[in-house]
């Protein structure tokens, strides 16, 4: 049986409510190539069957065809109101900054001091976004710099303080991994606009980044070799295990996540956090085993995540992705990498960067492969069981 057409009314409608829904995943962080994919699929069960969709990483335009003129809505990306107050998102970048540096298995002074540095750079990052967005551009330097600056200063003072946890925890929001590992999947997938867009962005992100710390080395007088001291008497070992909820807590305050979704986003992060533990116990004494285990992680969340998605109090799979990728590390290793090659050992610098990348792709094929099992999956459970 075939559809009547649409009215006018209801072509516009359909238009409308198709930018909507791509906003919003757009803004979720999910891959340009999932929103035309799902919103190709919306349109076709509404009955607009020649829908036009184009979908950047920073826009969408949506047209559909009707029997005497084409309706088209366009919108932009990143303009939702957040749900959460400012104080209570400067408390969840706190928070999160305390549940990473107990993952990174810093001391106790590196975990309180990098508490203490991530509320700064919180107030800081939402003042920024609240009365001054157009200074955006500079907060990733400005904040690299003056965490840099902090620390190196209170090595002196504080002997026991090591420099990398202290440094990298309250900076992690601004490592670009989730948007690294995104481009690399919207590359593999023939997504070469969106890709390409957001390697340059995340690449940039770490120079920038870089260039405030090995600016604040040279300010404090420090070599840039000191920023991959580790902590001489770190946390106990299941310390990064209470780090994992206090860090999925806390992006979900500060990103301004559904509070119902937090028991999704935790669960979530604890997956591909017990499965990188778990294969790097098992792998880590092979050549590349740390790739191998970021590649274990993602591959394993990845089911778990699409699984959330279908429930109905469970957020987005990319909203569940997002947060797990600053727990497989490409983000800081690029860090460490860019700091070290801006700096004084070029060599290592190097080596940290090829990690890095070749973690990028081995979550990057994590992910896919991972789509890939959940789509089967949804395949022989039938198509009522699937989510866009």
């Amino acid at each position: 049986m075939s559809r009547a057409a649409p009215d006018p009314a209801a072509e516009t409608d359909v238009a409308d409510f198709l930018v909507a829904l791509g906003e919003a995943m757009v803004d979720a962080g999910d891959p340009v190539t999932h929103v035309r994919a799902s919103l190709e699929r919306v349109a076709l069960a509404l009955g607009a069957v020649c829908t036009e969709v184009v979908v950047l990483a920073t826009a969408l335009f949506v047209s559909v065809p009707g029997s005497t003129s084409t309706h088209t809505a366009v919108a932009s990306a990143g303009g939702r109101p957040p749900p959460f107050s400012d104080a209570a998102r400067v408390a969840g970048y706190a928070v999160l900054a305390f549940g990473i540096a107990l993952i990174l298995r810093g001391s106790w002074v590196d975990v309180a001091v990098a508490t203490g540095l991530g509320l700064l750079v919180g107030v800081v990052e939402v003042a920024v976004r609240r009365f001054a967005p157009s200074f955006g551009v500079f907060l990733p330097v400005a904040a690299a710099f003056g965490v840099a600056l902090a620390v190196f200063l209170l090595v002196d003072v504080l002997p026991e303080l090591s420099v990398t946890t202290p440094l990298i925890a309250p900076l992690v929001i601004f490592l670009p991994g989730a948007l690294l590992t995104t481009a690399v999947i919207e590359l593999s997938t023939g997504q070469m606009i969106s890709g390409s867009g957001r390697l340059s962005a995340g690449v940039m992100r770490l120079v920038l980044l870089a260039a405030g710390i090995v600016g604040a080395a040279a300010v404090a007088g420090v070599p840039t070799v000191s920023v991959t001291q580790l902590a001489a008497d770190p946390v106990p070992a299941w310390a990064p295990w209470i780090g994992v909820v206090l860090f999925g807590v806390g992006v979900v305050v500060h990103e301004c996540a559904r509070p119902r979704s937090a028991a999704w986003i935790i669960l979530v992060l604890y997956v591909a956090y017990a499965a990188q533990v778990l294969s790097g116990l098992l792998l880590g004494g092979l050549v590349l085993g740390g790739v191998l285990s970021a590649f274990v992680g993602a591959l394993v969340m990845t089911p778990v995540a699409v699984w959330a998605a279908r429930h109905p109090s469970g957020p987005p799979a990319l909203v569940s992705f997002m947060p797990a990728f600053w727990l497989l590390v490409p983000g800081a290793l690029g860090l460490l990498g860019i700091t070290k090659y801006l700096g004084e050992d070029r060599v290592y610098g190097a080596a940290s960067l090829t990690t890095a990348g070749a973690t990028m792709v081995a979550i990057a094929l994590g992910v896919l492969l991972g789509l890939t099992a959940a789509s089967a999956l949804a395949d022989r459970e039938g198509p009522s069981s699937r989510t866009a």
